[in-house]
């Protein structure tokens, strides 16, 4: 099995239950794993034969501006439209950090991960 891997992207959105979450925004950390066969492209030194890594950001890009109230929303959305678009993908894992959570004290941020198994088509 072979992995993708997009670390630490940061992107400044809008989500959360708070209404001023909504308004005022902060940054948030994403990383990515993904799973699929890479060796294709590893013999064949074609972009066609893989998954581009710029097309999964995009589709994290594209999903992080969608307001959402909870980081599970966005973050299942995310996965389902990674794979909607790249059916041969087996695993992803997901983990978004929410880089200034409205909570007291002081902390790096609150993440939330999620992860989820595809059956191959047979």
């Amino acid at each position: 099995m072979s992995k993708i891997y997009l670390e630490d992207v940061k992107i400044y959105a809008y989500h959360g239950v708070l209404p001023e979450e909504n308004i005022i925004g902060t940054y948030y950390i994403l990383n990515a794993e993904i799973h699929t066969d890479l060796w294709k492209a590893a013999e064949s030194d074609n972009l066609n034969d893989t998954i581009s890594y710029a097309d999964i950001n995009e589709i994290i890009h594209q999903e992080m501006a969608v307001k959402s109230k909870l980081l599970e929303h966005v973050a299942g959305r995310i996965i389902s439209k990674i794979h909607e678009k790249f059916q041969e993908i087996s695993y992803i894992r997901l983990k978004i950090t929410k880089t200034s959570p409205p909570m007291k004290g002081e902390m790096k941020g609150a993440s939330i991960e999620l992860e989820k198994s595809f059956k191959p088509d047979l």
